[in-house]
């Protein structure tokens, strides 16, 4: 039985169609899948980006703190260095002052031995005025 030529015609249009078909369904499932590997990688992008936001944001964090506690270290050891330099010069100013008044105390015993002594004294932050007036006999 020999096929007609029209129905090899019908046969070979059929077989067009149908590759045509497979074709279509072929480039859909690549596209599909082309699509789902793009999503994947762009959520794991999404993630990686996520966890470096959060990453970096801890980092400045540590450095902001830790400016924070140099910038406080600076500070406490300013603050403790003139603290120091002012008790220093209150230090020298009263060591100054009791120096002037053991040498008041030892002339005015002295004189009290030998004499009579007359005057007055006044001790400031800035030195001691002294006036006196002093009779010996």
């Amino acid at each position: 039985m020999n096929k007609s030529d029209s129905e090899v015609f019908l046969e070979e249009q059929i077989m067009a169609l149908e590759d045509v078909a497979a074709i279509q369904i072929q480039a859909w499932w690549r596209g599909t899948l082309v699509r789902r590997t793009l999503l994947h990688a762009a959520l794991r992008a999404w993630i990686i980006q996520c966890w470096w936001r959060v990453a970096y944001s801890r980092l400045l964090d540590r450095r902001r703190l830790m400016v924070l506690q140099l910038s406080t270290r600076r500070e406490c050891a300013v603050v403790k260095l003139q603290a120091m330099v002012r008790m220093w010069r209150v230090r020298r100013r009263y060591l100054r002052a009791q120096a002037a008044v053991r040498l008041i105390q030892m002339r005015w015993r002295n004189c009290l031995t030998r004499g009579f002594m007359r005057g007055r004294y006044q001790i400031t932050a800035s030195g001691l005025a002294m006036e006196m007036q002093i009779l010996i006999s």
